[in-house]
Parts: C-alpha cells; sequence; structure tokens
C-alpha cells in the first residue's frame, strides 16, 4: 500500500471511488461517465428564429402597421399560450383581435411557422451524439411551431422525448418545469448538460445541478470546448 494513503486511513479500495468523485483527479473515461444525458433548448439554440419576415406578412394584412407594435400586441397573448393556459383557437382569436387581422387561420399558421432556420453546427453535435447519450428537449413553445418543426426538420426524430411549457402547463425559467423533465425522463441533474441561449434559464439550471452551457450560434465553438472538457467529444 502506499505510504501516502495508510497515514491518511484511506482504505485502499475507497481510493477509486473518491477520484471519480473528484474531478481533479478524473480522467477523459470518468469525466464522460459523469455526464449520462444532454436536454437542449429549441430557439436559437437547434433553430434559429426571427420574427422580422413574419411580422411584416401579419402587418400587411392587418390595421396595426408597425411591425413592432405587431410583436408587443401578439406578446399580450403569446405568453399565455406558451404557458398552456389557453388553446390555439383562443390563442388565434385573440391574436386576430389585437391585430384587427383580416387575413385567415391558415394564412396566419403559415406565417407563424416560417420564422425558423437549422442551426447547422448544432445539427451536426446532436448526429454526433445520438446513440452515445439520450437526447431531450426542453422549451418555451406552442402547440402549432412544435408540430411544424418536427415535421420540416427530421433531425428532431434524434430526441428521445421532451417537455414544452405549453403541456407542462410552466415555463422556464421557472423551477418547476426542470423538476417535471427530471421526473418523467429520470434525470439525475448532476449527470445532464443543459443548453440554453438565455442566461436566466441558465442560471435556474445551474441552481439545481445541472451542467449547464449559455450558449449563442455565434460562439459555438465555446460549447465545443465545454463538451471536450467533460470529455463528451
Amino acid at each position: 500500500m502506499n505510504k501516502k494513503m495508510k497515514k491518511k486511513g484511506w482504505p485502499a479500495a475507497e481510493t477509486p471511488r473518491r477520484c471519480q468523485l473528484d474531478t481533479r483527479c478524473s480522467t477523459p473515461d470518468t469525466r464522460r461517465r459523469m455526464i449520462r444525458a444532454f436536454l437542449f433548448d429549441i430557439g436559437n439554440v437547434l433553430l434559429k428564429f426571427d420574427f422580422s419576415i413574419v411580422l411584416r406578412k401579419l402587418a400587411a394584412q392587418g390595421e396595426v402597421r408597425d411591425p413592432a407594435e405587431v410583436m408587443a400586441r401578439i406578446d399580450q397573448v403569446k405568453a399565455a399560450y406558451e404557458d398552456g393556459q389557453c388553446d390555439r383557437a383562443a390563442f388565434l382569436r385573440g391574436v386576430f383581435d389585437v391585430l384587427r387581422y383580416r387575413g385567415t387561420e391558415a394564412d396566419f399558421i403559415a406565417a407563424w411557422e416560417d420564422i425558423f432556420v437549422p442551426n447547422e453546427p448544432m445539427v451536426a453535435l446532436v448526429e454526433q451524439l445520438h446513440g452515445r447519450f439520450p437526447l431531450y428537449l426542453l422549451s418555451n413553445t406552442n402547440d402549432i411551431h412544435r408540430e411544424y418543426v418536427f415535421r420540416r426538420y427530421p433531425f428532431f426524430q434524434r430526441f428521445t422525448a421532451g417537455i414544452y411549457s405549453y403541456e407542462a402547463k410552466t415555463s422556464k425559467p421557472g423551477r418547476a418545469i426542470y423538476e417535471i423533465a427530471t421526473r418523467q425522463h429520470g434525470l439525475e441533474p448532476a449527470s445532464t448538460f443543459f443548453i440554453d441561449d438565455l442566461l436566466p434559464n441558465i442560471e435556474t439550471a445551474r441552481a439545481l445541478g445541472f451542467h449547464a452551457h449559455h450558449y449563442h450560434y455565434d460562439q459555438h465553438a465555446a460549447l465545443l470546448v465545454q463538451l471536450a472538457e467533460a470529455g463528451v467529444i
């Protein structure tokens, strides 16, 4: 037995376990074992989004002509919709009312869906992680957008499951939606890596014990560095 071990009174059999719990003496393999699952946000993580085009389209078919005012008025009813406090029909009635919108429901939904483009480096990362880790989604979203992105972008089939605010009836950065994700998916925060573009959401995740990365699609390399340090890639 090593004399230093004996002096400190560490049983030889216990030393490897202690070392695995201390990242200062961990190897790439033990660090990799620390991450067992990934939890992804959607907007501005997996998909970039831009409301400017849809706002111009909606302004052209309503009495509210300023795109910024269009967004402000939609926000009056969108939060309740994405928190599951009203259904799609109520959301559409509310939007048509606040915008005095003259288009059809189909016109509105087509415009509302057309805000996304894939974040290609993140799509590549999903493909790299798929099959090695279970991948989950955690998103503040609504049924229109959820149905659209799963229909439009095949890489969403790489995800095992997801928690969505409109179904959970609660949203980030509140703790409740994270706790729902851990219960329903059997996740341990200490071994789950969470990626989101909004700092308040990251702060909640870290407070709950998740590994977390505050993501920006213009700084994708920073995420890869953190994953490399964790022994994941």
